[in-house]
């Protein structure tokens, strides 16, 4: 119930404001992209921010072998945020081949650690919050794992949305199943 009230509280947002719309997402398997899509579609964020692992149901540090895959997994979500029409800024991944990413993204990649600045807002771009705790940001976005510091927005927990100049966040819940498609096991019992 609370996922349905936050995305229809960034729908009115969204049409009710003429504030700039910045979209975090991270550590994306491709079993999200056609959720992803939509929330582009209807929501048409002027900026996305990818903080790494783009294919992250592809592990690449561990199984190089399956760079084949992971490149067909790219390509996909390259069309999808490339055919947003939104200014695009690509950290890369532990499971990224940087190579790869440049192919598909270009200019839009850009090093973990990295600071922009949007609508007068400053934002330090991570994949760990390792490359963002240190830096003096308004935001610091990253991914990753489930770790979560002062500050900080982690796209492993949910989709971001950043409203600027007022600096209002609203997270959304990706699609049940997300955890396991990205590897990750769940604890029971805890």
């Amino acid at each position: 119930m609370l996922g349905l009230l936050r995305k229809r509280k960034l729908r009115r947002l969204r049409h009710d404001t003429d504030e700039t719309l910045v979209m975090h997402i991270g550590d994306t398997p491709e079993s999200v992209y056609s959720f992803l899509e939509r929330l582009i579609d209807e929501l048409q964020p002027d900026i996305i921010v990818h903080t790494g692992d783009l294919v992250d149901n592809i592990k690449l540090e561990r199984r190089p072998e399956l760079k084949p895959a992971y490149e067909a997994g790219l390509r996909k979500l390259a069309r999808i945020l490339k055919g947003s029409g939104a200014k695009l800024y690509i950290v890369p991944g532990n499971e990224d081949c940087k190579k790869l990413l440049r192919e598909f993204f270009g200019e839009d990649v850009i090093e973990p650690g990295s600071i922009i600045e949007i609508e007068g807002k400053t934002f330090a771009l991570g994949h760990s919050w390792q490359d963002v705790a240190d830096k003096n940001a308004d935001f610091k976005l990253h991914g990753h794992n489930f770790e979560i510091i002062p500050g900080s927005l982690n796209a492993v927990l949910g989709v971001n949305f950043i409203f600027l100049p007022s600096g209002k966040v609203i997270r959304i819940d990706y699609p049940v199943g997300t955890d396991t498609a990205r590897g990750y096991r769940l604890w029971r019992g805890l």
